[in-house]
């Protein structure tokens, strides 16, 4: 395994100021809204770098079974042009899997078993569409079938942050839960697709995915404000403004940095919150 070759398909790939910035503000933003008088720590630290590695481990995955459809829609992709193998994607996997067993055996043993399961469930998720290739090719199939990887994560966050399960877990996870298909449905929805594309917009209509991607965000909102019984309704500003936009025609997609700006300034919030 090379590891500039490596570096140049993170750079690309799983691009340090999205992805990391993503991963961390996730994890601390679950642990401020899930505990009282939350303050970080070195666990925090490493929980972190658990969920970091954890999504990196998924995006490798992800570049592995999308392959074919790169082909034809991304051919200029790293794992398309030869930039980097899947024998090398395979064993920086295997690192990133031996360094999230490495950081949970600090915490705890609930710890290091949670921090699997994400891990465990998309192999087996892989095996699955290889199988059963509706589950793949289909978007709506494919996001019901995926998403209960990133509420494995959430629910390690919490467990491993609070030591234990209680009525709070339910909304707090979603929350997260929320925010992700908001932008997870933000970036697959446009006026306009090809045939063959993995968009919300083609499986449902754009109109109604563009009110569906709303809808998530409102969602969240009213957890968020359930939650920390503040002003963050104010929250719903971006998606608001970008739905008016897309919804009226005058952009070809949903706007991402709105949906970026909204899952940005939510986990900030609730790390403000947290701190009070």
């Amino acid at each position: 395994m090379s590891a500039s070759r490596l570096w140049s398909f993170v750079l690309v790939r799983f691009r340090p100021e999205v992805y990391v910035s993503y991963g961390v503000l996730w994890s601390l933003a679950l642990e401020a809204v899930a505990s009282d008088h939350w303050r970080p720590s070195p666990a925090t630290v490493a929980r972190a770098a658990s969920v970091v590695l954890t999504l990196l481990f998924l995006r490798m995955l992800d570049e592995q079974k999308d392959l074919d459809y790169d082909r034809r829609h991304h051919p200029d992709r790293p794992l398309v042009t030869g930039a980097i193998t899947s024998s090398e994607l395979r064993s920086a996997m295997m690192v990133c899997t031996l360094c999230v067993l490495a950081l949970n055996s600090l915490l705890s043993v609930v710890s290091l078993v949670l921090a699997t399961l994400p891990l465990g469930y998309g192999l087996a998720l892989a095996a699955a569409e290889r199988r059963f290739p509706a589950v793949r090719d289909g978007v709506l199939v494919s996001l019901a079938a995926s998403y209960p990887v990133q509420l494995l994560v959430s629910c390690y966050l919490y467990v491993s942050s609070t030591g234990a399960v209680g009525w709070r877990a339910v909304p707090v996870v979603l929350v997260f839960a929320f925010a992700f298909l908001h932008f997870e449905f933000a970036r697959k929805t446009r006026w306009l697709g090809m045939a063959g594309e993995r968009l919300y917009s083609l499986a449902l209509g754009p109109a109604l995915s563009g009110t569906v991607t709303l809808c998530w965000a409102v969602a969240a909102v009213v957890l968020i404000v359930s939650l920390t019984t503040t002003w963050f309704v104010v929250l719903l500003v971006p998606p608001v403004l970008a739905a008016r936009r897309f919804l009226a025609g005058t952009s070809e997609s949903w706007p991402l940095p709105a949906a970026m700006a909204f899952v940005l300034l939510s986990y900030l919030s609730l790390i403000a919150y947290g701190l009070r």
